[in-house]
């Protein structure tokens, strides 16, 4: 999810979510081989020492995940970032974004299965055997008639699991999902099939399980949306993330590393603006938000907030 889950979002989601791993927004791999300090732009946490070598600071393996169409220079570049530590390679074949379909990253390889063979075979290759490599598809580009070739593909260059975001790429974001067009690939395949899309409430992981025929999930915007739903869908006795807890975590977050003050309170806006979907508290809390454009000035509203939410 490019803009949304970068190391700061995911050190925040991961304090409290019992995330079995995280995946990177995609590193665009285009004419060479990236030098190590793009790698760790983007994921920090492959310097991470001892323990935490790959993981957030609070456990949880964060899989680098890039996008291209060159089979050899994305083997090249994931072998590089397994050198960097990687505990796992992850291949983007889902982004619909125009600007990377345009210039044949993402989502229009879905119309071209030898290629994506090719791409995960050529990394499965150069990743050590003991590092896995997964892919991530949509359903399709225009139409789902590829969608189990491409599955039948990427199962033969020996990836060791696929998650499928149950819509094409023409579909967009645009509700609903079909997960129900994922179970034949649950059924068919051998590897592991994650479900991805649409996954907001408890309801919605359980009906995503029942049709696309897998216990396994990937949560993308609901989990920005809803910090702790994976917990729920994990522990039937979990006990719902207050507001205080979250005004906690959205205050860890605003004191993240970020390349300017004004840039952290934009990421912080982007994320109060989908938390109150959420949250009524949220959608109060908009309403003052919106107009700071000072760190210290958000930083200060959140803590009175809190301070206010502690007295109650």
């Amino acid at each position: 999810m490019e803009g949304l889950t970068d190391p700061v979002m995911r050190s925040v989601l991961t304090s409290i979510g019992k995330y079995d791993w995280s995946v990177s927004e995609f590193i665009r791999v285009t004419q060479t081989v990236l030098p190590a300090h793009v790698f760790y732009k983007h994921i920090p946490e492959l310097k991470h020492e001892g323990e935490f070598q790959g993981k957030t600071i609070h456990g949880t393996p964060v899989h680098v995940q890039l996008l291209g169409s060159n089979p050899h220079l994305m083997a090249d570049n994931a072998a590089k970032a397994c050198e960097l530590n990687a505990p796992a390679i992850d291949l983007n074949f889902g982004c619909p974004a125009k600007t990377v379909n345009n210039h044949r990253g993402g989502s229009v390889l879905l119309t071209e299965p030898d290629t994506v063979y090719q791409i995960v075979h050529a990394v499965r290759q150069a990743v050590p055997t003991h590092i896995p490599v997964s892919a991530k598809i949509r359903l399709g580009y225009e139409d789902t008639s590829l969608t189990e070739e491409i599955g039948d593909a990427i199962q033969a260059a020996k990836a060791n699991w696929l998650t499928v975001h149950a819509r094409t790429k023409t579909q967009g974001y645009k509700p609903p999902a079909y997960w129900d067009l994922i179970a034949p690939l649950s059924q068919k395949l051998s590897i592991p099939v994650i479900a991805n899309g649409e996954i907001w409430t408890l309801e919605q992981a359980c009906c995503c399980r029942r049709q696309a025929g897998t216990l396994h999930l990937m949560l993308g915007r609901g989990a920005v949306t809803y910090p702790d739903l994976v917990n729920k869908i994990k522990d039937n006795h979990y006990k719902n993330l207050t507001w205080q807890d979250l005004l906690r975590l959205q205050i860890d977050f605003l004191r993240g590393n970020a390349k300017s003050d004004n840039m952290m309170v934009a990421r912080y806006k982007q994320w109060l603006a989908m938390l109150t979907q959420g949250y009524p508290q949220a959608k109060i809390l908009w309403q003052t938000a919106k107009r700071i454009k000072n760190l210290d000035e958000m930083l200060n509203l959140l803590n009175v907030q809190l301070n206010t939410q502690n007295m109650c």
